[in-house]
């Protein structure tokens, strides 16, 4: 027999607002304590320092993370120019200055070369896996790393505000971005340097930071009935997919990893999620009048 999980059987999201100061891991596990669940994850690191969306899953919504995780996100940031950092933000240290600044006409013309299909160094402290170590964790050893440029779509990236002393951007992109080496290279670029100053994560595919949780209302909320009120529908994850209806017998056969007839068709090959009465059965590919599964819901 099976050893008995400990907590509830949770499933959903929880959009939180993170503030500066914790890091991602641990904003997770306040979570998965204040609702005494079982399971949970999230979908997007961000920086200790950084601020705003946060999507946490919990139970089942772990299996959709991967759907949010590739969804386009929207950061505010501002750089600062004059210098550069070991840890391309403000906490690092201080690496080299320059008395260099950029008016707003070179800083637009620079920016283009930042939009689009673009190719970004990861910061030295960052969560990139070298030979199996975090590249945070080898950086503090003081390994310096030449890591592999990675590819990153960036759908927008444009200037709020300026100054003399550096800039307030607002960027879109997809999954795997850097705002740390979009101010790196940004300011090696214009030849004045420069380092994310503040970082605010505005929106992640469906989840809003307007509508995020506090820590202080999920702590004082914590291990209560009202908390519940907070938690969105797993199905929320699934946004960007096409859902496919299905009968009840169809979703018995899903949820045993069966494929199964659907009753609305989608493109051949296409990933999609099946729903009966409204909630997930399953994610699949479709293929023919039918799908084929390869995660199903157990709620």
């Amino acid at each position: 027999m099976g050893r008995r999980k400990k907590g509830r059987p949770v499933h959903g999201w929880v959009i939180v607002d993170k503030p500066a100061g914790i890091g991602s891991t641990q904003v997770v596990g306040k979570v998965r304590w204040a609702f005494d669940a079982q399971k949970a994850g999230h979908a997007g690191t961000l920086d200790p320092d950084a601020t705003g969306v946060l999507a946490v899953a919990l139970g089942e919504a772990t299996k959709t993370v991967p759907y949010v995780t590739d969804a386009l996100k929207e950061y505010r940031f501002r750089v600062t120019w004059g210098a550069e950092t070991s840890t391309d933000d403000a906490s690092g240290e201080v690496l080299r200055t320059t008395d260099l600044r950029p008016d707003r006409t070179a800083l637009e013309g620079a920016l283009t070369a930042f939009r689009g299909q673009i190719e970004q160094i990861p910061p030295q402290v960052s969560a990139v896996k070298v030979e199996g170590e975090r590249a945070y964790d080898l950086a503090r050893e003081g390994v310096e790393m030449d890591l592999v440029a990675r590819p990153l779509w960036v759908e927008r990236l444009d200037i709020i505000d300026c100054d003399s002393d550096g800039a307030e951007l607002e960027m879109v992109c997809g999954k795997g971005g850097y705002v740390r080496s979009i101010a790196r290279d940004l300011g090696r670029a214009l030849g004045c340097l420069g380092y994310v100053a503040w970082l605010r994560r505005t929106w992640s595919g469906p989840f809003d930071a307007a509508a995020g949780l506090s820590l202080d209302t999920l702590e004082s909320l914590a291990r209560t009935p009202e908390l519940d009120a907070h938690l969105h529908p797993l199905e929320l994850g699934l946004n960007d997919l096409p859902a496919l209806p299905v009968t009840e017998l169809a979703a018995a056969r899903l949820r045993n990893g069966n494929p199964a007839d659907v009753l609305a068709g989608a493109e051949f090959g296409e990933t999609c999620w099946a729903a009966h009465q409204g909630r997930a059965v399953a994610i699949g590919t479709y293929r023919a009048g039918q799908l084929q599964p390869s995660k199903v819901f157990q709620t």
